[in-house]
């Protein structure tokens, strides 16, 4: 049997490690070139690791939730395609306390409607079904009979019964709980039949000044408690980690972008024929962003304590809004070098790849400045937060259609213009307003002195 070692791939040069955290493919099962293996977890992206080879998956050496090393076998793959051993039944080895921490917002629920008793001991021996250690750690610790888990529809290898399983069995079954009505001397005591609900604590960044509060929330029975995703669970706190580190500050100003629309609108479809892209105004902004920071590099910088670290390159950030509802911030490496066209075709490169979970971890990674479109969602203008650990960041308004005061050699009229605001927040510790109002000013100057003669 010849063996192939499956190993954790290099994910940018300053990515160590990742998170296990789904297996696609089973011990047994076949597997082609190419196709997804596991998914994996950063700090900042999630993404899927593929096989090289085709073969038998035979051995598994991490389960989810594991921490792997770059460059670690994770996996053994049979290249001969010979019979794959018989498997053993995966154990999870999730520790206990993860499993609390998931059901935690459920055992509070449960825990002011009835009394807390201490779990009853469950005998295992009495079932011919095979209950993994970890399901038989929570079945103790909630108090699940060894009949109530027999019950359970399990969704693993040949109908066993899984974490998610049991935790779904658990949360249902307090959900009941929460629906059902009270005893009348309940009633009494709680008129609006409410419980309180402690938000439970989540593994986020946070500013280390900042105390831990949990903060009472009044639920009732037909309200669904919904725990964060991973991906939201992060973005809750690095936005509430950068409100607490910069000093946030705006400045906006209003610009005339006719002249880039009626360009835009005269050579799209050219453009797209001949590059085969399309051409959508972010690169444009984009370009006029890296140009006033070439003017004003005192924007592209960073602090660490009391330095100040000024970026060499000008790596500009896009953020980009996910199909779930998250958020992402790909990033356009050495921005100022590139053309209108590699503009657009970086754009429009990171942004499917974005919306696919196809981006590499290094490609959200090593940002100096950051621009966000909120017109995109129809707002005229927002205070979009920093992107840590950068000092500033520009949000693109909506392009509208409005009647505006047209200065001319011979008199002023009244035309319509297509108009847009951009709001710039930046970092007061080391960003005054003189640098940030000059900055998004610069930002208006190009945009506004676009030539509609331009050629692409």
């Amino acid at each position: 049997m010849a063996k192939f070692e499956l190993k954790l791939p290099k994910m940018g040069e300053s990515v160590a490690e990742a998170t296990i955290t789904n297996w696609l493919k089973k011990v047994g099962e076949k597997i082609e070139a190419d196709e997804a293996v596991l998914e994996i977890a950063t700090d900042k992206v999630d993404s899927e690791v593929p096989s090289e080879v085709s073969g038998t998956l035979v051995e598994i050496l991490f389960q989810v939730d594991d921490v792997v090393q770059v460059g670690q076998t994770i996996a053994i793959i049979d290249t001969e395609g010979g019979n794959a051993p018989v498997a053993s039944p995966v154990v999870e080895e999730t520790p206990i306390v993860e499993v609390v921490k998931e059901i935690e917002k459920t055992i509070e629920v449960a825990n002011e409607i009835v009394q807390p008793v201490e779990p009853a001991a469950v005998d295992f021996s009495s079932s011919e079904k095979f209950f993994s250690p970890l399901v038989k750690n929570i079945a103790k610790e909630e108090g699940v009979s060894i009949s109530e888990l027999e019950k359970i529809n399990g969704s693993g290898k040949e109908g066993r019964v899984t974490k998610d399983d049991i935790l779904s069995y658990v949360k249902d079954r307090a959900n009941q709980l929460v629906a059902a009505p009270k005893p009348a001397a309940a009633i009494a005591e709680t008129p609006k039949s409410e419980v309180k609900v402690e938000t439970s604590k989540t593994e986020t960044p946070k500013a280390e000044s900042t105390p831990e509060k949990k903060i009472p929330v009044s639920v009732n029975g037909q309200d669904e408690i919904i725990e964060m995703d991973r991906m939201r669970k992060l973005i809750s706190g690095y936005m509430t980690t950068s409100k607490q580190t910069s000093a946030h500050v705006q400045s906006f100003i209003e610009v005339d972008v006719t002249n880039i629309v009626n360009w835009r609108n005269k050579v799209k479809d050219a453009f797209e024929k001949r590059e085969g892209e399309k051409l959508t105004f972010t690169p444009i902004f984009m370009e006029a962003v890296a140009k006033a920071i070439k003017d004003f590099p005192m924007i592209n910088i960073s602090v660490e304590g009391d330095y100040i670290i000024k970026k060499k390159n000008i790596n500009l950030g896009m953020a980009a809004a996910l199909p779930n509802g998250n958020l992402i911030v790909p990033v356009i490496k050495n921005a100022d070098m590139l053309n209108l066209v590699g503009l657009t075709k970086t754009v429009n490169d990171l942004a499917n790849r974005a919306r696919n979970n196809q981006l590499k971890p290094d490609e959200i990674q090593g940002g100096t400045y950051t621009v966000t479109n909120v017109g995109t969602f129809g707002s005229v203008f927002g205070t979009p937060i920093i992107n840590q650990p950068q000092v500033a960041i520009l949000a693109l308004g909506a392009i509208r259609k409005v009647p505006a005061v047209i200065e001319t050699p011979t008199g002023d009229y009244i035309g319509i213009r297509h108009k847009m605001f951009l709001s710039h927040s930046y970092d007061h510790r080391v960003v005054d307003g003189s640098l940030g109002g000059q900055f998004v000013k610069r930002v208006a100057d190009y945009l506004e002195g676009f030539s509609e003669n331009r050629e692409f």
